[in-house]
């Protein structure tokens, strides 16, 4: 869906990406990024594509030299609110963030969130077709990633480290064997599933 980039733009285009729909713990983390004319790190993709080390410092330089904002809409806000709804909610709450306003916003996915502070177009595989996009991508993995690191050393066993809040069979497991713990999302089916038959 599209809200109004039928007009030339005349100012900073900011790109947003989200990382963590899909998984059964941990915020969703959207990123707000607007990159400066003359500062455009080599080597922008989609973060998926990239290794971690390159994501890593890449991570860095963007945050050095871009305009950022990033939001997280948390476990609690997502059994609230629904996964689409949150999502929506913390893209437009980092575009808002951003220290400059936008003339517009490319926004990956299907769905531009409504009452954004400039136009917003959705672009589905965005991260690939737009830097400004790459580096929002990138900056909501690595912020993510590093979060479910610390939340791994907090809350030991159930593998936050290694796959990140994804639904594998080590994160099955650990489920049965702990139960969910505060920032497995309750309203996600298996988390759902295992606490209707406690």
């Amino acid at each position: 869906m599209s809200a109004g980039l039928r007009k030339p733009l005349t100012g900073p285009i900011a790109g947003v990406d989200e990382a963590g729909r899909g998984p059964w713990a941990g915020p969703v983390v959207v990123s707000a990024v607007i990159l400066h004319r003359g500062f455009i790190p080599d080597g922008l993709n989609d973060s998926k594509k990239l290794t971690e080390a390159r994501r890593e410092a890449l991570y860095d330089q963007i945050l050095t030299g871009a305009d950022v904002c990033i939001t997280m809409a948390s476990p609690a806000r997502i059994d609230a609110m629904n996964i689409r709804a949150a999502t929506l909610w913390a893209m437009r709450t980092a575009l808002c963030g951003l220290a400059d306003k936008p003339a517009a916003a490319l926004i990956d996915g299907r769905d531009v969130p409504d009452g954004l502070p400039c136009p917003g177009e959705a672009l589905i595989g965005g991260d690939a077709a737009s830097l400004s996009i790459a580096a929002a991508s990138i900056v909501a993995k690595v912020t993510r990633d590093r979060l479910m690191v610390r939340l791994a050393e907090e809350y030991p066993g159930y593998g936050f480290a290694a796959h990140k809040g994804y639904g594998t069979a080590q994160h099955q497991d650990a489920l049965k064997r702990l139960g969910p713990c505060p920032h497995h999302r309750r309203s996600f089916a298996p988390i759902r599933t295992l606490l209707a038959t406690d």
